[in-house]
């Protein structure tokens, strides 16, 4: 479910850039690949840019596209995160307490914390009222954000919850049930600890996404949350990790050969 996410976040991207000729299953191969490498690796947008190149260059999107898609996939998912965290934060302010001592504590009050989850609210619902009157683009620097399409930004709005939801969803099916604070607390307490592994740049957040859900989660024993976020990761990051290393060697082994291909015939 993740990882299907994972790709509709290309898909809507190409979409908003007019890009229609390149096939679903190529677009999905891509974003596994991306999104498997570059949660491993670490940064993600530098790392993800790097494969996204390498595989749409040769479906003729320039480095200018490329790197609106990249950009756009990063805004997905960071509007996906607000909105999850507004919906939460409005519904279950209290949530906030279980970071208490890892955020000031003027943050983790629950009156606060509903104060930020109505922010998070607007910032989506002004996006969306952009979206829809058309306003004129963001321009920082030389850099233009134009505002999608409403039936793009629909779609956004959809797509991130979807992959928070699943990765959420390992984590929550693997703890055990004796303890188990429910799905919403596992879902508010992923999205903060994989948002700040995200941010740190570790090599899959390694550490720090582990200690900082240990510590929201006082509910259950250690070693039970240990264990669920080794089920994670396994699911996660290692299996698509190695089924990505796997398409890359496929892929470039097949580049190589039309290249040699290419060479034999050259009558130069």
């Amino acid at each position: 479910m993740a990882y299907a996410a994972l790709a509709w976040y290309d898909h809507i991207a190409l979409r908003h850039l007019g890009v229609k000729h390149i096939s679903w299953i190529y677009i999905s191969i891509c974003s596994f690949t991306t999104y498997a490498l570059s949660h491993n690796i670490g940064a993600s947008v530098l790392s993800g840019a790097m494969v996204r190149y390498r595989a749409y260059s040769t479906k003729g999107l320039t480095v200018a596209q490329v790197g609106v898609l990249v950009t756009f996939c990063a805004l997905t998912f960071a509007l996906g995160s607000i909105l999850v965290g507004g919906l939460l934060l409005t519904t279950h302010p209290a949530m906030m307490q279980r970071l208490s001592g890892m955020l000031p504590d003027i943050i983790t009050d629950p009156d606060v914390a509903l104060t930020i989850g109505l922010g998070c609210l607007a910032i989506v619902g002004l996006y969306v009222v952009g979206s829809l009157m058309r306003f004129r683009p963001v321009t920082i620097g030389k850099i233009q954000i134009v505002y999608p399409r409403p039936e793009i930004t629909v779609r956004q709005l959809f797509a991130a919850p979807m992959e928070l939801v699943g990765a959420a969803g390992i984590i929550y099916f693997a703890l055990p049930e004796t303890g188990n604070p429910g799905f919403l607390v596992v879902l508010g307490v992923f999205l903060f600890s994989f948002s700040a592994a995200l941010t740190s740049n570790a090599p899959a957040g390694l550490g720090v996404f582990e200690l900082l859900f240990i510590k929201a989660m006082p509910d259950v024993p250690r070693l039970k949350v240990l264990s669920a976020l080794l089920v994670f990761r396994l699911f996660y990051l290692v299996i698509p990790l190695l089924i990505a290393v796997a398409v890359v060697t496929i892929f470039e082994r097949g580049k190589f050969r039309e290249g040699e291909d290419r060479g034999r015939s050259d009558p130069c």
